[in-house]
């Protein structure tokens, strides 16, 4: 980034009139790549600046693929970089510290798209570096996650850095701690860590900067002032700097590897419970542009975890070839739409080349290769597979696409009739009963039977309307804009979970317009209401309102024996108003602290007001969920950002009731003592770099809310978010019969992933709500052996099994929050066994 490169030449300066005599130790190094920077002409200068300066070591965070363009483009300075690479021992010069595929910041995609950040990343530098050696996690971005302890060690990582010192745009992680800690993980994993030290401060006039990024007189004193013996300071540079060493002789170059190995004072780490929200970042949450990258993103992870379960079931069951090169496409365009920069510069590039354009591409490939997989887009004729890739069975009402005018008779592989209703023009819906983890058959028959009548809606006296289903009673008030006024969780003892009392709507729309100087509502305005579907299926209700001038359109919709309730909402945009605390046009500042982008409390918000006392708030990250210890969710400056974002739900739970809500992309979430549970739906206006987020077309967001009985885990929250997250898949068949590769004993666990590696079964578990105690893991078929691996591939132990009714039966135990893989050797599959 150009104002970056401006910048150093302003910090080289600085370091030059704050340094002094003595020598300490710095981290200096690279960080980049061929999509982020990475300058033709730039091995050649890094291995001239190795090769001119024997006493400096780098640190590298360079993007995998880069390699192989440089060994087309640099092949001389090519082969003289990987002699230097090659001496991986601790006395070496260079360290790989991060090889994420894409450089995501981590905490925004799900455990699994961490998982292969690494194995991805890893694998490609082993292409070019056969020698290489992975022992120390260090990024120049805030890409931290808390479950990184464990997914590290199994990689075979040693040590880790929580220091972002040169680039905390995006934030940075909690100050702690003296010379290093046991980062110990939400499963209880400790890796050694050199943290923020609790003494390294934020720069004052600078919101991109900690004091140890040019080992600064301040920053050394006040180290050595905490207890620290060997204060160690960092800059990875952005490829594409003239600097090589640029703290000259005035600091002792290292390695991480060297520095925690065999230098830092390791006796005295103190453990650190390390939390989510110890990772304090924001970006411009509610941009359209960055709505719309998550969104993006998030339906491609989705739908790609499914499709690769489906090959592996497929591979077994139909004996299908496994489609690894299509995969390893799929997979490798998603990690590089992760890639931080998508998501703090999104409108860096040329024109038709921005971050938003590769971001939609790359998106659009991983879609492409996970529907052809999963049989998209065609219609069925005769029979369809109802896919269930969650490790539990199913039973829930299915989609039927592209059937206009005759109804059909669906019936499963016993003759068995289901339930089939008509939705819209050109679908229809029957309820499909599904084993775990496998599939079930139905035949379609056209019919003579006429679709049920449309219900006539219940409307009170007062105006408002109610709907009803097994679970749930709903009014809805189209005279206050179309909020929910009331929601009656039946099986919850009738329990009312809107709070009337409260000013504020349940799923209202409000924000602040600041053109206007006003704050605006959905409830400013009366709203037309619709039932647009209600039978023994589901009921639906569209709203149709406006808020300050702008039309939107909810959706509600109620399923019949389904827990969560699902919402959507388009706002039509006459313009781009300004929505956010205030206008920033004539007024930013790169280096102020306060921003109008950072204080979520004044951007359009999606709220719900809940009748729960004492409320608590729980919410999901990357194999890990936070209980937070915030006590609400706002800020407006850079040196105090709060942990509010939301990855795929936030609980709020009070007395013995709780509340789930559940959104379609990452963004940041609103909670506090006195302000009700919301999302963040839009801000427009100026932000990072200066840069004018504005909309360019509608807004549109899918979310749900799911009412619960006790704690998120006791309330079966997770198993709510694979529902959301892994949606029943119908697709063409050819008929046979229902089958189950995998059930768990214990459904709070899940299985994140599933594939085949040659005549082998690998199958991920992840705990996350059980507790530690060995559960029952059941097989429909038999395996030569049950190896528990790490994720590096390192056999651990081999696991005991036993035959049970032609399934193959393990027993796994691990911690809450714990992820373990199992290779199951020489499989087959039992095709006439459902689970």
């Amino acid at each position: 980034m150009k104002l970056k490169r401006f910048c150093l030449a302003v910090m080289l300066t600085a370091a030059a009139q704050e340094s002094f005599a003595q020598r300490h130790y710095f981290i200096d190094g690279y960080h980049g790549g061929v999509y982020g920077h990475y300058p033709v002409w730039y091995t050649q200068f890094m291995t001239g600046q190795l090769e001119a300066n024997p006493g400096w070591k780098i640190n590298l965070e360079i993007e995998p693929e880069t390699w192989d363009a440089v060994k087309v483009r640099e092949p001389e300075a090519y082969a003289a970089f990987k002699k230097i690479f090659a001496d991986q021992s601790d006395a070496g010069r260079i360290e790989y510290v991060s090889p994420a595929y894409g450089q995501s910041y981590l905490y925004t995609g799900s455990g699994e798209s961490m998982i292969r950040q690494f194995s991805y990343g890893m694998r490609k530098v082993r292409e070019h570096f056969p020698e290489a050696v992975f022992t120390t996690y260090s990024s120049e971005e805030p890409c931290f996650t808390s479950a990184l302890p464990q997914v590290l060690l199994s990689f075979g990582f040693k040590y880790a850095s929580l220091k972002n010192p040169n680039t905390c745009w995006g934030g940075y992680t909690r100050a702690f701690g003296g010379e290093l800690v046991q980062w110990q993980g939400p499963d209880g994993s400790r890796v050694l860590t050199v943290p923020r030290y609790g003494s390294e401060a934020l720069v004052a006039n600078s919101t991109w900067q900690t004091t140890a990024w040019n080992n600064g007189r301040e920053y050394i004193q006040s180290a050595l002032a905490a207890g620290i013996k060997n204060p160690i300071g960092m800059c990875l540079q952005d490829a594409g700097w003239r600097n090589g060493p640029w703290l000259k002789d005035k600091a002792r170059y290292e390695t991480w590897r060297n520095y925690i190995g065999h230098i830092a004072d390791k006796q005295n780490a103190e453990v650190w419970k390390f939390s989510q929200e110890d990772i304090q970042v924001s970006l411009v949450w509610g941009a359209q542009a960055l709505q719309r990258i998550a969104q993006q993103v998030r339906s491609a992870e989705n739908k790609l975890a499914a499709a690769e379960k489906y090959a592996a079931i497929s591979a077994l069951y139909d004996h299908s070839p496994w489609p690894q090169q299509a995969l390893d496409t799929a997979w490798k365009s998603l990690l590089l739409a992760q890639h931080h920069d998508c998501w703090i510069v999104p409108y860096n590039g040329s024109k038709g080349d921005t971050w938003i354009d590769k971001v939609r591409r790359w998106t659009d490939v991983t879609l492409a290769v996970s529907d052809s997989i999963l049989h998209q887009g065609s219609e069925a004729e005769k029979y369809v597979r109802v896919l269930n890739t969650a490790a539990m069975p199913r039973e829930e009402w299915v989609v039927l696409p592209h059937h206009k005018g005759s109804m059909l008779k669906v019936t499963d592989a016993s003759g068995k009739q289901a339930a089939v209703y008509r939705q819209g023009d050109s679908s229809l819906v029957f309820q499909a009963r599904v084993p775990a983890m496998g599939f079930s058959v139905y035949r379609l028959e056209e019919t003579r039977e006429t679709p049920a009548p449309l219900k006539p809606a219940a409307r009170l006296r007062n105006g408002r309307y109610r709907v009803e289903t097994d679970l749930y009673q709903m009014e809805i008030d189209p005279s206050r804009g179309g909020v929910i006024t009331s929601l009656v969780a039946k099986g919850m003892g009738k329990k009312e979970m809107v709070d009337a009392k409260n000013a504020r709507g349940f799923n209202e729309l409000r924000g602040y317009f600041y053109d206007e100087s006003a704050w605006r509502s959905s409830m400013d305005t009366a709203a037309a209401v619709r039932i647009t579907e209600d039978n023994n299926a589901r009921v639906a209700v569209e709203i149709k309102g406006s808020i300050a001038g702008h039309p939107f359109t909810q959706l509600v919709t109620l399923t019949h024996g389904q827990h969560r309730i699902d919402m959507q909402v388009k706002i039509n945009w006459r313009g781009n108003p300004g929505i956010g605390a205030y206008s920033q046009a004539a007024n930013y500042r790169a280096e102020a602290y306060r921003k109008a982008f950072y204080n979520d409390s004044f951007k359009l918000q999606v709220l719900f007001p809940l009748n729960l006392p004492q409320q608590q708030l729980s919410k999901n990250a990357p194999y890990d969920v936070t209980e937070s210890r915030l006590d609400n969710t706002f800020f407006n400056s850079w040196d105090s950002i709060k942990n509010n974002v939301i990855l795929h739900w936030a609980d709020v739970t009070g007395g013995k009731a709780g509340l789930a809500l559940l959104t379609d992309h990452t963004t940041s979430y609103l909670h506090g003592k006195d302000y009700p549970l919301g999302f963040t739906l839009q801000y427009i206006g100026k932000a990072l770099w200066g840069r004018d987020y504005k909309t360019g077309g509608p807004t549109e967001v899918k979310y749900a809310i799911v009412p619960h009985s006790g704690k998120w885990d006791a309330g079966g929250v997770t198993k709510e978010e694979t529902k959301w997250c892994e949606p029943l898949t119908v697709m063409p068949s050819t008929g046979g019969n229902d089958f189950s590769l995998l059930q768990l004993q214990d459904e709070r666990w899940q299985i994140p992933a599933l594939m085949m590696d040659g005549n082998d079964l690998l199958v991920r578990f992840y705990n996350a709500a059980g507790d530690n105690r060995a559960q029952d893991i059941y097989f429909n078929g038999k395996a030569e052996e049950a190896v528990l691996e790490r994720l590096d591939g390192q056999a651990l132990e081999i696991l005991p099994t036993r035959q049970v009714a032609g399934k193959t039966v393990i027993r796994l135990s691990m911690p809450r929050f714990g992820i373990r893989t199992i290779r199951l050797k020489n499989v087959t599959v039992n095709i006439k066994n459902t689970i």
